[in-house]
């Protein structure tokens, strides 16, 4: 009977239409840097506030998903993430177009997406309500090692310097203090002014360090030397081999991604950065830095980053608790529309839930096509002569900047991050730990102090909850890994360097 109404939804021609104008739109907002897929989601409510409920949240389901892909296109091509999570694996999606491997760079990027996205749609059709269990289990003291085994990416992800990458991180966590303190409320390093009281914006930086930097980049570098857009290339046929090839990576990025969004609060970004992490050390094939390894590290960033949606929506409609600001709007239109997330929602209502949850699958089937026919669009747009490209993203840049905060303001810190993120470049600090000290930031402050108030000062609590411990030993046991790593390759390296060394 429940099947039966649910593809019967399913087949209803005004529904595939708005799945397919929703895929569309994400697409679109996805790829422009500084829009995120939470804003393309937040753009839909007005539109969707008059649709039935399903096709409403089917909007923003699939806009979401679409918006989350889309921003790897402008990461690959432009070497400007679209969105937060996307800054992860840019350097390398870059790096690969700029070798004539476009087709395998992008195609990686969509079918480890579809891919992460059709698995944790999967797992919320299937077990839900126990996984959510879990996730509801965590506590300040839970998420304060989760922040902080996010933020030791920032050392897995730092290939070159040590040094160079816990400076751009400590750089990242100073950006994060200013602002309100988050337990007493007090302005801290906001030099009185009040558009500082909210701390920098992330997609005003996020847009200055990569984006604006990137434009003077380029902007230093003589026309006639400049290195052109390759071509694209067959995508389907090299992604489908290159899918099977790397089956393992997406399958762990997808793993990795569910169970970091199931948590709420935790996200795409974090799932991104903690799944590049693990394909760059915790594999021989994601340690090569070759082609090869670069793919490895694309399709398990970019399968966690689609997955984590998908894994936010278990507490979502399970307990009515957001799993991140996605989920939040989702839930906020189904209480709109007489659909009350929440155990009673699959007793009462069951066609309902699960005419959501298939369209989770058909939004990431669609998004195979879809993803390659806006490649292709981006690229051919991207094909112009810079002196029509480069002010049209400029434009972009400066309209994603002011539509996040709606200030003159959110716009100037772009360009002065755009000068520093150059400046940084130039000098070899990688710009990525900075963007994680920045978003991990106040996670950390606010967990660790929420946590102290409640055990009075006593440190012990952070080892004393049974997932907490784990956490913190793994954490640990991380940070003992790479700093020993790294202080043995530098004494090889002194040993090999000394006069009469075999």
């Amino acid at each position: 009977m429940v099947i039966s109404t649910v593809l019967s939804n399913l087949l209803d021609p005004f529904l595939i239409f708005v799945v397919f104008a929703a895929a569309l739109y994400g697409l679109v907002i996805g790829a422009i840097p500084g829009l995120t897929a939470l804003m393309a989601s937040a753009l839909l409510v007005p539109f969707i506030i008059f649709m039935d409920p399903i096709p409403a949240v089917a909007a923003i389901v699939t806009a979401s998903a679409m918006a989350i892909f889309a921003g790897d296109i402008p990461s690959a091509l432009l070497r400007m993430p679209g969105t937060p999570a996307s800054a992860a694996y840019t350097e390398d999606a870059y790096g690969l177009v700029m070798r004539g491997k476009a087709a395998s760079s992008l195609g990686a990027g969509v079918m480890a997406s579809a891919v992460g996205g059709l698995f944790s749609a999967l797992v919320l059709s299937l077990a839900a309500p126990s996984l959510a269990s879990v996730a509801l289990s965590f506590s300040s003291v839970e998420y304060f090692w989760l922040g902080l085994m996010g933020l030791s990416c920032a050392t897995l992800v730092t290939s070159d310097s040590l040094v160079k990458g816990l400076l751009s991180l400590f750089f990242g966590l100073a950006l994060a203090t200013v602002g309100m303190d988050p337990t007493s409320g007090i302005p801290r390093f906001t030099f009185g002014s009040v558009d500082l009281l909210g701390g920098f914006g992330l997609i005003p930086v996020l847009i200055g360090f990569f984006a604006i930097s990137e434009l003077m980049r380029n902007a230093c570098i003589p026309t006639e030397t400049r290195q052109k857009l390759p071509p694209v290339g067959p995508i389907l046929r090299v992604s489908l081999r290159g899918l099977w090839s790397h089956r393992v990576g997406v399958t762990k990025g997808s793993l990795i991604g569910t169970v970091v969004g199931i948590l709420p609060g935790a996200g795409s970004d974090i799932a991104a950065w903690i799944s590049y992490a693990v394909a760059r050390r915790g594999s021989k094939r994601g340690r090569r830095m070759d082609d090869d390894g670069a793919l490895e590290r694309i399709t398990v960033a970019s399968a966690a980053n689609n997955a984590s949606l998908g894994g936010a929506y278990i507490p979502a409609t399970v307990f009515g608790i957001p799993g991140d600001a996605i989920s939040a709007i989702v839930i906020s239109v189904m209480f709109i529309k007489g659909i009350n997330p929440g155990p009673t929602l699959f007793m009462n209502q069951p066609a309902t839930i699960y005419t959501i949850f298939a369209i989770f699958f058909l939004a990431n089937i669609a998004m195979v096509p879809l993803g390659i026919l806006m490649v292709r669009a981006f690229g051919a747009v991207l094909r112009l002569p810079p002196v029509y490209i480069t002010p049209l993203i400029l434009l972009f840049c400066i309209v994603g900047a002011f539509s996040v905060e709606n200030t003159i303001i959110a716009v100037a810190m772009a360009a002065i991050f755009g000068v520093l993120g150059w400046f940084l470049a130039a000098n070899g600090i990688p710009l990525a730990p900075a963007i994680l000290g920045l978003i991990l930031g106040p996670l950390i402050e606010q967990t660790f102090m929420t946590t102290m108030l409640k055990a009075q000062g006593d440190y012990s609590v952070f080892f004393d909850r049974q997932i907490g411990s784990w956490l913190a030993y793994v954490t640990i046991a991380v940070w003992v890994v790479v700093l020993g790593s790294r202080v043995i390759g530098a004494l090889r390296e002194r040993r090999a360097a000394r006069p009469g060394a075999s």
